[in-house]
């Protein structure tokens, strides 16, 4: 036998993931700008974007339904990635994105934003 052939991996992640795409607005000290939300959990999510975001930078992400309702989360950046992929014409094909962590979310437009307990997770 393999010495690694017993050995297990454990997933790290320890919270359920929504697998959906949604378009989310990413609010900015440089403004705001529009992005894909992916594989979402109440720990966070990652996001396609065109425009790359500093490590550690707040982030305000706002997802929009098609019914018009929205719902807005404070989040830290905690990765980036550039990705190079195939196409199925065969050109070449990139797309950047980041990991966020979120931090608080925001229960009405008047009210501040309501802290996620957790604890801190350092760089």
């Amino acid at each position: 036998r393999h010495p690694l052939a017993l050995v297990q991996v454990r997933e790290r992640r320890a919270h359920l993931r929504f697998d959906k795409v949604f378009t989310i607005y990413l609010s900015t000290e440089g403004g705001l700008s529009r992005g894909i939300g992916r594989n979402i959990s109440q720990q966070g999510l990652f996001v396609e974007t065109r425009e790359p975001l500093t490590l550690g930078e707040r982030v305000k992400v706002t997802f929009a339904g098609e019914d018009g309702t929205e719902m807005t989360c404070l989040c830290e950046v905690r990765y980036q990635v550039a990705l190079s992929y195939g196409r199925k014409d065969g050109r070449a094909g990139n797309s950047r994105g980041v990991g966020l962590r979120i931090v608080a979310y925001e229960v009405a437009e008047d009210q501040p934003l309501l802290l996620v307990a957790r604890e801190r997770v350092m760089h």
